[in-house]
């Protein structure tokens, strides 16, 4: 508006005719130099503004180019972190495959007003709160998976020696020393000397040495009151506080003891109690 009627008031001076009156010249002169003077004096002011608005403008950009840097590394540990969870849940790699991108699609509507509330900066924001909100649910899921592999491995499960047969069973017998009837607490796995004995679950050795009647045994805590013993060893191959696996070789079997011959005495002790072992090696 202020150029528009500068124009106007250099316009006017530049019509008038010879007859003019020199007041008059003087008067419409005066106008267009004022015009000049405060059209001129806004001119930094607008450059500082200009000049303003394009520093907010690259904070902006370089603000935005952080965050994009930042949900990069962020996309890249995702995936990562989702390949594992695939392999981990057992889940068909071929139906994520992560090298592709997955395909979109549908009609869509312009959205209106402030939609997601401002622009590109405000587009990239939501999206990096969605990939924040992603790699926290994705870390869950990984922390129940991990919580799942970890109740499989250290419930006892399968036999302890990979060959042999069973010769006694949990529950009321015939002692073979005295001929009384009496309890067995476990099973008697008969098989040659020095066959590898194996650890049920993975858990902590609580007991490695001899204890009495039962010879070189071993005691494994497997968490959840659960406890499994490996008695009449040759040798024991673990000590006392060892972590042992699923299916780690732990002792020779052996026949130390109160044994006739060379088996494996083996018990399973739920809350301190001793339970029938046969459930848990079917």
């Amino acid at each position: 508006m202020l150029a528009a009627a500068t124009a106007a008031t250099i316009g006017a001076f530049l019509t008038l005719d010879g007859d003019s009156v020199d007041t008059q010249v003087l008067e419409r002169r005066a106008q267009a130099q004022h015009a000049f003077r405060v059209l001129r004096a806004g001119v930094p002011h607008d450059a500082a503004r200009l000049r303003a608005q394009r520093r907010a403008a690259e904070e902006g950009l370089r603000k935005a180019a952080a965050e994009l840097s930042r949900m990069q590394g962020r996309i890249l540990r995702l995936d990562a972190l989702a390949r594992r969870l695939v392999e981990r849940a057992g889940l068909d790699a071929a139906e994520f495959d992560f090298d592709e991108e997955p395909g979109v699609g549908g009609p869509e509507e312009a959205i209106t007003g402030a939609g997601l509330g401002g622009g590109t900066g405000a587009a990239v924001r939501h999206l990096a709160r969605q990939v924040d909100d992603r790699w926290r649910q994705l870390n869950v899921l990984e922390e129940l998976l991990k919580w799942r592999e970890l109740s499989d491995a250290v419930r006892p499960e399968g036999r302890p020696v990979a060959v042999g047969y069973v010769s006694s069973v949990f529950g009321p017998r015939i002692d073979p020393f005295n001929g009384r009837r009496a309890i067995h607490k476990g099973m008697d796995f008969a098989a040659r000397r020095n066959t590898d004995v194996v650890a049920v679950a993975a858990g902590i050795v609580t007991w490695s040495g001899v204890r009495s009647g039962y010879g070189n045994m071993i005691e494994i805590d497997h968490g959840n009151e659960h406890v499994t013993r490996y008695a009449h060893n040759a040798h024991n191959l673990v000590e006392v506080g060892d972590v042992v696996t699923r299916g780690q070789v732990i002792a020779k079997l052996g026949s130390t003891g109160r044994a006739t011959g060379p088996n494996l005495h083996f018990e399973v002790l739920q809350g301190g109690q001793a339970v029938n072992p046969l459930p848990y090696i079917e």
